[in-house]
């Protein structure tokens, strides 16, 4: 998918690591909500509330799940986060990511 119909779009951004990370909440007709996002190089880590599914559509990084080895991810591939976890990605070049949330 290449655009989101019939959304609202968070005009205030999120702003994480200096500025190095950042997204805008997206919220669907049916109150579902994803975050757009840009990642510029670098270490980050990350937590989580609900469960996550991240997804790369452009970039590439690695990524180190709870209790996993690092893993490489590039744009098209995506990976899932469990709820209340952490975990870290080691971003190599600018990232684009779609994050969608899940009350499970």
């Amino acid at each position: 998918m290449s655009q989101f119909d019939k959304v609202s779009v968070d005009l205030k951004a999120n702003v994480y690591f200096d500025g190095n990370v950042t997204s805008r909440g997206v919220t669907f007709a049916d109150g579902s909500r994803k975050t757009l996002g840009v990642m510029l190089p670098g270490d980050y880590e990350f937590g989580t509330s609900q469960r996550e599914l991240m997804e790369i559509t452009q970039g590439q990084l690695e990524v180190q799940l709870p209790n996993e080895a690092w893993k490489a991810v590039k744009g098209g591939e995506s990976f899932q986060v469990p709820a209340q976890a952490s975990f870290k990605v080691k971003v190599l070049e600018v990232t684009d990511y779609c994050c969608s949330y899940f009350a499970d």
